[in-house]
């Protein structure tokens, strides 16, 4: 009995023992599991790219980004001022027709306007660095080709070529604004029109100090030094997040944000990346589906306009200075010197420093109005602002039909050049702000094809009917502002303050 006891006794001891050890053991884990809980939540937490952009906020990488992609309007704007300066010395040249010059910035513009839809859609499918990368090469190397033109057909010829690599270029601003807050977009994207004016100012310079010296060839050269510069410097620049998540590639996007948040001593939110990947990207059926149909068709006669009065304004002013049409009421000695005589043509009227210094004061114009046009964008919104530009600019036009001195001229061609460009920057603000990822390059590229239509109409009013009348020129580019400030004031969508949206 007492061995039974005993034993007994020892049993109940090891059970004991055992159970202590059991609850020891299944206590930590117990914690361990609930600490996994508490990581799971953790991980359900999750953000987009607009969130990311919104949480990074604004850094160093913006104003790095703004500097180098700014840039690529300091490139475009020289190949599209290139035609203003050059027209006088290939007229000379080659003994050129009004008809003949005004083909010159027609086929550049029919090269942009063909290549504007195609690398809208490289850029949704492929990326937006590729295409923007391959237009700087592509108009770099068929710039600098045209200045060993042996022909009239050899120059037009690559000139087209030039237009069509910056189409490719021209979608740096759809990289650009996809990397910037929302409240940021209003000041940042005005503001680079700076570079559009110095590209514009830097060809009118070059043209000044080249030109009578070693002719147009020697000017071509040197203004293809910037393109080779900025390829070296666009190395810093990423692909688009945005794009990268829509093509389902989110590690890609992720580091990009990463890099940023880095750079801009900032973080990520918590949580992971999500956003799920788009197969139907760079389709025109988004463009025209009926939450976009009227606001597409409004934006490619807003675009349309938008070119027309903006090169109308350009070739215009060059045009009255080279042929010497303007009414002046205090003419110097060079400005009786009239393009047409009794017995032909005059091919061989150059400009003189003077013509030179009224064209770098007009591009002045087009920095002059920026904090103008800011305020507007953020307390008139997008759509009243175009629309009010557009009323004002068409009165500038007519205006310029009024005989006047050359310096009341200048005022008015100043003021001509800040609205207009004014216009262009808000167009293209709300364009890439409208449209989602998923089509929001070849949205710009449909937009900017349409705009070198009227890119391709301006020099034959600007150059060919402004040889016949003054008015019966201007009045064209006054009548097409009004009905595009009606188009813009009944556009249905306002983007001020508006997240970019991801897929449609």
């Amino acid at each position: 009995m007492r061995t039974d006891s005993v034993m007994g006794d020892a049993a109940q001891l090891v059970s004991s023992i055992q159970l202590q050890d059991m609850e020891l053991q299944e206590k930590p884990a117990h914690k361990r599991q609930g600490k996994g809980n508490n990581n799971n939540n953790n991980n359900d937490e999750t953000f987009t790219v607009e969130d990311a952009v919104e949480f990074i906020g604004f850094g160093r990488f913006h104003i790095l980004l703004f500097l180098i992609m700014g840039s690529t309007n300091i490139i475009e704007a020289m190949e599209i001022m290139l035609l203003a300066v050059v027209s006088p010395e290939i007229r000379c040249e080659w003994r050129l027709q009004d008809w003949q010059v005004a083909l010159v910035s027609t086929m550049v513009f029919l090269g942009f306007m063909v290549c504007g839809i195609l690398s809208g859609y490289l850029a949704d499918r492929y990326g937006r660095w590729k295409v923007v990368f391959g237009g700087f090469v592509w108009s770099a190397y068929f710039s600098l080709l045209t200045s060993f033109a042996p022909s009239y057909g050899w120059f037009i010829f690559l000139r087209s070529m030039v237009g069509c690599g910056v189409a490719g270029v021209s979608q740096g601003f759809v990289l650009k604004t996809e990397f910037i807050p929302a409240k940021y977009r209003a000041i940042l994207l005005p503001l680079a029109t700076v570079f559009w004016m110095i590209g514009s100012m830097l060809i009118i310079v070059l043209g000044m100090l080249v030109v009578p010296s070693f002719g147009w060839r020697w000017m071509i050269r040197l203004s293809v030094t910037p393109s080779i510069i900025l390829l070296f410097l666009f190395k810093f620049i990423p692909e688009s997040a945005r794009y990268n998540v829509s093509a389902g590639n989110v590690q890609a996007a992720l580091e990009t944000l990463q890099k940023i948040a880095k750079m801009n001593r900032s973080s990520l939110p918590p949580g992971r990346l999500v956003e799920p990947s788009v197969k139907e990207r760079g389709s025109w059926r988004i463009l025209l589906s009926p939450a976009f149909r009227r606001t597409t068709l409004l934006l490619w006669y807003s675009w349309f306009v938008a070119s027309f009065a903006y090169y109308g304004s350009v070739l215009s002013s060059s045009e009255l200075l080279e042929k010497n049409l303007l009414c002046v009421t205090d003419p110097d000695p060079e400005h009786l010197v009239k393009h047409k005589h009794p017995d032909g043509l005059c091919f061989c009227i150059p400009f003189k420093n003077n013509d030179y210094q009224t064209l770098l004061i007009s591009c002045l114009g087009e920095v002059a109005l920026v904090p103008v046009n800011i305020c507007l964008l953020n307390i008139f919104g997008r759509k009243l602002s175009m629309t009010m530009l557009q009323l004002v600019a068409a009165m500038l036009f007519m205006l310029l039909n009024i005989c006047s001195s050359m310096f009341g001229f200048t005022v008015l061609l100043f003021l001509l050049r800040a609205l207009v460009s004014m216009n262009f920057s808000v167009v293209y603000i709300y364009t890439a702000e409208v449209y989602p990822t998923v089509a929001r390059s070849l949205g710009m590229g449909f937009c900017t094809s349409f705009s070198r239509i009227g890119g391709m109409i301006a020099p034959f009013i600007a150059q060919v009917l402004m040889s016949q009348s003054v008015v019966l020129a201007l009045s064209p580019f006054a009548v097409t502002c009004v009905i595009c400030a009606l188009g813009n004031f009944l556009l249905p969508i306002e983007t001020r303050g508006r997240a970019l949206l991801q897929n449609s």
